[in-house]
C-alpha cells in the first residue's frame, strides 16, 4: 500500500491549512492510499509525523505558502511542495502525479 504523510501551512493558520490536510486525506482515502497530514496552524502543530511515519513513507507533500517547521526530517524522501490553495482544490490531481512518479 502506498504511504503519502503531508505538511500544511498556510500564512493565517486557520482555514486553508486544516481544508488542506482534509482534501489530502480524502484524496488519498479514494485510491485506498494511506495517509497521515501533519497541520501546522495557529494553536501549534497538530498530529505531528513521528520518525516512523518518515521513514515508511513513499512520497511527502509539504505546502510552500509559509515555512514548515522541521522541514529537515524529510531529506532524501521524494517531496513536492505545492500551494495551499492548490492542496485544497486539486488535490486528486496532485496524487495523480504523484502515482505516476512512483510507478
Amino acid at each position: 500500500m502506498t504511504y503519502i504523510i503531508a505538511v500544511t501551512a498556510c500564512p493565517s493558520g486557520v482555514a486553508h491549512t486544516y481544508m488542506a490536510a482534509e482534501a489530502l486525506e480524502s484524496a488519498a482515502k479514494e485510491r485506498d492510499w494511506e495517509c497521515k497530514v501533519e497541520t501546522q496552524g495557529s494553536i501549534g502543530i497538530e498530529n505531528e509525523l513521528t520518525a516512523d511515519d518518515v521513514a515508511k513513507a513513499d512520497f511527502v507533500i509539504l505546502t510552500k505558502d509559509i515555512g514548515i517547521k522541521n522541514e529537515e526530517r524529510f531529506a532524501g524522501k521524494p517531496t513536492a511542495k505545492i500551494g495551499i490553495s492548490d492542496a485544497v482544490k486539486k488535490a486528486p490531481q496532485i496524487l495523480d502525479k504523484i502515482a505516476t512518479h512512483l510507478a
